[in-house]
């Protein structure tokens, strides 16, 4: 199992990052929450890791706090809720907010989040809530969040189009809601911010 990496960011296009361990790339899908405290290209980073084995592929998830892992690997436990349905769940909603919804039925606000209907927003809520409590609630399972993309940004309204679009939602719906937000000055990892904080209100 790998638990964790340190080493330099070589790339960063959500929500993928390449890795470098001792001149070993490792690839790694992370929630838009652990990219905002993401270094520039070039910088070190230690994230913790969770791995996932399947027949077809052995896919490497990191988060940027071991709480952040921590709240990942008790969504995957739901019925129905896989590593992809998780990080959309990061992504686009804080440890605290999922955490009110959890406690107050408030099915409403996950079923904004793509790929959870009302049938499995409420299965979240009914198997998270002795989970929660068994960790003293949100604060044991802090959520961070996504960084710029590096390099050049020559559209950053389209990487973060095609962001939303790795997160779950339609194409026409990512495009809606990032060109909802007023991207002037802003970078990508702003513009899927905004476009995420909406999406949830």
């Amino acid at each position: 199992m790998i638990g964790r990496l340190h080493g330099t960011l070589l790339w960063k296009q959500a929500p993928w990052l390449l890795i470098d361990v001792g001149g070993v790339g490792y690839e790694v899908e992370a929630p838009m929450t652990t990219f905002y405290e993401l270094p520039a290209v070039g910088g070190k980073v230690t994230l913790h890791t969770h791995l996932v084995v399947r027949e077809d592929a052995h896919l490497l998830f990191g988060f940027a706090s071991e709480g952040e892992r921590t709240l990942f690997r008790q969504l995957i436990k739901v019925s129905g809720v896989g590593a992809k349905m998780a990080l959309t769940v990061l992504s686009g909603i804080s440890a605290d907010a999922f955490a009110r919804c959890v406690r107050s039925n408030d099915s409403a606000t996950l079923t904004r989040l793509p790929g959870i209907g009302k049938k499995t927003a409420e299965r979240l809520i009914i198997e998270m809530r002795d989970r929660l409590e068994v960790k003293g609630g949100a604060s044991d399972m802090a959520v961070i969040g996504m960084g710029s993309l590096a390099g050049e940004e020559a559209n950053p309204v389209n990487d973060a189009i095609s962001a939303l679009i790795a997160l779950g939602y339609k194409p026409a719906e990512a495009s809606r809601m990032a060109l909802a937000v007023d991207a002037t000055g802003l970078s990508s990892e702003e513009i899927i911010r905004r476009a995420l904080q909406a999406a949830v209100k």
